[in-house]
């Protein structure tokens, strides 16, 4: 039994069509990714943006096990946290320029993260570093906190 060619080989037209259809379906899936995270994004700053209702003792035994683990693999900084500049009153101009009093655009989440170790680590040498963590666009993005022990 001979095929002919029409079983073979589709037609030039199927196959831009087979094409357009699956860059359609590349498109849909990037744009479901892309709501997804900004999704994500949302419910973390508004989970940032609250108290945590952390107790302070509660706050300290993960933070001494944070440290722990950084010791143990021979690191002398970890970054404890990431969080969306929204959380600045400036979104974060003042943490990038390192200016004077930049930690009191600090609110939510990271302003206690601020006090927690103004009140409890740093009179045991603990360092805290705020520093923007990403520029999409050339713009600040995400803020990192680092902890540092040397």
């Amino acid at each position: 039994m001979e095929t002919s060619g029409d079983d073979l080989l589709p037609s030039a037209k199927d196959c831009m069509k087979k094409i357009a259809l699956v860059e359609a379906e590349k498109a849909s899936a990037e744009i479901r990714k892309q709501a997804a995270a900004e999704a994500e994004k949302k419910a973390l700053l508004e989970r940032f943006e609250k108290p945590s209702g952390v107790a302070d003792d509660e706050r300290m035994k993960r933070v001494a096990a944070i440290i722990k683990r950084a010791v143990d693999n021979g690191f002398t900084e970890v970054e404890i946290v990431r969080f969306p500049n929204q959380l600045c009153t400036d979104r974060g101009r003042a943490i990038n320029q390192q200016e004077r009093g930049w930690e009191d655009t600090l609110t939510g989440l990271p302003k206690e993260l601020f006090v927690f170790w103004q009140e409890h680590l740093k009179p045991r040498g603990y360092k805290l570093r705020y520093q923007i963590a990403e520029f999409p666009g050339g713009m600040p993005g995400d803020v990192g906190i680092t902890l540092s022990w040397e």
